[in-house]
């Protein structure tokens, strides 16, 4: 069984799919990008789009979507650099309001990805966004005074919840699930790319040098520092220290019965490594250690593979049928005028053939990863766990993770704790997908093909936890772990903090 993946694999696929020559207007100094070349690709994008995008109508009517083409090439009607196409073209993405439709930074040539994301200028220090407030939880700078709790109250004179407003219209998420959109402008390490870092310089060109920062500490005194940014390689060496590459999950297993299994991705596609060995071996240990709490720890994990799928066998006791959203897509046949621009790591995405059928006077139902019966079936494995089982979830989940959060929440295999996830109920865009290199320009805008849409009416929502946890200024502060804090909560009655 198929349901929709991640886009994270793009990263490494699409360079080994598709080399393209440095282009000279990429690089520091370069001449601007002419008007009529960026209304060529505005051309290239709408037809694309129109031909083969499964999601364009889910939540945009025509007319709506037609202002959106018309606001980008207002927005090139002129001539332009290659950060102020790279804004309009993100600001026109994030209208789609599709979590996989976006100018990725992945995916961009190695020249765009020397203009604009390798630049220096990042704030240095990690943040969580709590409504409207920019709260630091790991400070990197030279000011000791910039704790963890800090709020940050204005960059360089710009308050922080303006920041954030203007941010957001660039921000890729499903539908209206804006927390998907906060938590994808947060800086916490968990990628070699950060969507603040990129934007904010974009946004703010004037931010050149120190940042001057006006900041409230967690005992609420003002105060008022001047930094200096971290440079592009400051920001990589400031990541968490990564675990075993080929092995990215862990489980801990306490004394006192209570583990954690942490899976900060499910992005295998290249990968030799064999995940469903290790899940069979860390269901094993739990049994053997008479673990009596399980916290599955998928808060940092975007999506990727069905892992969820496997991970379900180990917690239920009857077979489970998961009723697959219907799959659509807007074609059979990728017109051959289009081809030139696109690119993937499978070519068949190209031409469908026999695996589709006629659906409406719109879409093609896509057959080529249903299961003979229609209906997947998800049967247990003898290796159980049969203690309380936690999973942490937030707004990040919104691919395989948020289809993994829906089956547990639906068929009762644990308790959510956390967040509401990311993705959404009324279905989400994925599966297969072109990368659509625009030609003038050179930007890259992933291009999901296949659409998963629900067989009933759905909210326009992400799930929400049974659990749900809001973060905290002082418990950022106190260095304490409010999700694992609440799982201890419903496990023990005890206010402990340990963990495993």
């Amino acid at each position: 069984m198929l349901r929709v993946l991640s886009l994270m694999f793009a990263v490494a696929l699409l360079a080994a799919c598709a080399a393209h020559p440095a282009r000279p207007h990429a690089t520091p100094g370069a001449p601007m990008l002419d008007r009529a070349g960026l209304q060529a690709d505005v051309d290239v994008l709408q037809r694309t789009y129109a031909a083969l995008h499964p999601g364009l109508y889910r939540y945009n009517t025509p007319a709506s979507l037609e202002a959106a083409y018309a606001g980008l090439r207002a927005a090139l009607d002129h001539d332009v650099s290659l950060g102020e196409a790279y804004l309009a073209f993100s600001r026109f993405a994030a209208k789609i309001r599709c979590g996989h439709t976006y100018a990725n930074f992945f995916n961009q040539d190695d020249a765009t990805r020397a203009a604009l994301f390798e630049r220096p200028g990042r704030v240095p220090f990690h943040f969580r966004w709590i409504g409207e407030r920019m709260v630091i939880t790991r400070n990197f700078s030279s000011d000791a005074r910039l704790v963890p709790g800090t709020e940050v109250l204005a960059i360089d004179g710009v308050p922080a919840a303006r920041l954030l407003r203007e941010l957001l219209t660039v921000a890729r998420a499903d539908g209206g699930n804006d927390g998907k959109r906060v938590a994808w402008l947060e800086v916490r390490g968990d990628e070699a790319i950060e969507a603040f870092d990129v934007f904010l310089p974009l946004f703010h060109p004037t931010f050149v040098g120190d940042y001057t920062l006006d900041a409230r500490a967690p005992t609420g005194a003002r105060m008022r520092s001047r930094v200096h940014p971290s440079t592009f390689a400051e920001r990589g060496a400031q990541r968490p220290a990564a675990g075993d590459a080929k092995v990215p999950w862990s489980l801990a297993i306490g004394d006192d019965g209570f583990a954690l299994m942490t899976m900060p991705t499910w992005a295998l596609y290249e990968s030799t490594w064999d995940w469903k060995a290790w899940l069979a071996d860390a269901f094993a240990r739990l049994d053997a250690a008479h673990a009596t709490t399980l916290v599955i720890d998928l808060r940092a994990n975007e999506g990727g593979l069905s892992v969820g799928d496997e991970l379900a066998a180990h917690l239920t006791a009857h077979d489970i049928g998961v009723d697959d959203v219907v799959r659509l897509v807007r074609y059979r046949t990728v017109p051959a005028e289009l081809m030139s621009n696109l690119h993937t790591w499978d070519r068949t995405f190209a031409d469908w053939g026999e695996a589709t059928q006629p659906y409406d006077d719109r879409f093609l139902r896509l057959t080529r990863y249903d299961d003979e019966a229609g209906t997947s079936i998800i049967r247990p494995v003898p290796q159980r766990f049969t203690g309380r089982t936690c999973v942490l979830v937030g707004p990040t989940n919104s691919s395989a993770t948020f289809e993994f959060a829906s089956l547990v929440k639906t068929h009762h295999l644990a308790t959510l704790v956390g967040r509401t996830t990311g993705g959404n109920r009324r279905g989400i865009n994925g599966g297969a997908f072109f990368f659509l290199r625009l030609p003038h320009s050179g930007i890259e805008l992933d291009l999901p093909l296949i659409g998963q849409f629900p067989r009933t009416p759905q909210p326009d929502a992400g799930i929400e936890p049974d659990v749900l946890v809001a973060p905290t200024v002082a418990g950022i502060a106190a260095g304490i772990d409010e999700d694992l804090l609440a799982v201890r909560r419903l496990s023990t009655g005890a206010a402990s903090e340990a963990g495993p």
